[in-house]
């Protein structure tokens, strides 16, 4: 009988043990094409960059980022690597949103100081002091020599 309770014990100490792997958090982070941030589907192998979920399109095969749980409560209820937080408090953007060229955050912070962390321009970029809101410190490159300034300098039609 003491071998039996012995034995009942492990099993059920084996039973708790799988009970609380099987609620462990999971987790989803991944590095999305484009060496974006993004959301680790269940299957483990797709990868859904950041602003691509909670946008009421079902890009796992069994939906889980579009989930109430993870979309119900923006930004809070969404995993921190999948957002980026401006300097303007009430404001944030999807973690692949920062560094991408494109004033986001609408005060540049997704793009410039300390809190971004961007690198310095791209190939596909020009620096320069846009005259633009939706750009911060570089604008792409296709809109040089193009008869339109761009940058405060006019640098996009004669040096870049």
């Amino acid at each position: 009988s003491a071998l039996a309770l012995l034995f009942l014990a492990a099993a059920l100490a084996l039973g708790v043990a799988l009970a609380l792997l099987l609620q462990a958090p999971v987790n989803r982070f991944c590095t999305a094409p484009s060496n974006q941030t993004g959301f680790l589907c269940d299957d483990r192998v797709t990868c859904v960059p950041a602003s691509r979920v909670c946008d009421r399109v079902s890009n796992c095969r069994n939906g889980e980022d579009e989930e109430g749980q993870l979309c119900g409560d923006l930004p809070h209820s969404l995993p921190g690597h999948l957002v980026f937080h401006c300097s303007n408090p009430k404001s944030w953007v999807y973690a692949d949103q920062r560094c991408n060229g494109m004033n986001d955050c609408g005060d540049c912070s997704d793009e410039m100081g300390s809190l971004s962390a961007c690198p310095p321009c791209g190939r596909e970029w020009w620096s320069c002091s846009p005259v633009h809101y939706e750009f911060c410190s570089c604008i792409p490159r296709r809109l040089c020599r193009d008869g339109i300034q761009h940058c405060l300098g006019w640098s996009d039609e004669f040096l870049c």
